[in-house]
């Protein structure tokens, strides 16, 4: 039997191609960051303040990332048994151990996000060879 694929291309498991690939799904899909950010800076908080303070995160959103990080280890949630009840939610520190990251990453985005947008523009503005012009 013969293989279908071509020669150039091996079937690569994507850990294995990139093994930051699943800390990148992890710590950076939609939401997680700036929950955890928030939780960093400005310590534990309850669910209505972790949402008025990430302003446009819809709550069923909110709730999901939460427990998902609450899954992953990365927050820590605390109910308290009083009337009312009483939900605060902290970073973790295994969640906290992404603290070096995570400023790395703000000290490259100062350097260099307007460099990116200035590529951005440089490409947006080439006229490209077999571009379709409007």
């Amino acid at each position: 039997m013969t293989s279908t694929t071509p020669a150039s291309r091996v079937d690569v498991d994507p850990e294995q191609a990139c093994p930051i690939a699943p800390v990148v799904d992890i710590v950076f899909s939609r939401w997680t960051t700036p929950i955890l950010w928030a939780l960093h800076e400005y310590g534990r908080q309850r669910f209505v303040e972790l949402d008025r303070r990430l302003g446009t995160i819809t709550p069923k959103v909110l709730t999901q990332r939460l427990r998902q990080l609450e899954r992953d280890g990365l927050v820590v949630r605390t109910y308290h048994p009083e009337v009312p009840p009483r939900v605060e939610y902290e970073i973790s520190d295994l969640g906290r151990s992404l603290a070096p990251l995570f400023a790395t990453l703000a000290e490259w985005s100062t350097a260099n996000l307007d460099k990116v947008d200035r590529a951005r523009e440089d490409y947006d503005a080439r006229e490209r060879p077999g571009a379709r012009r409007l």
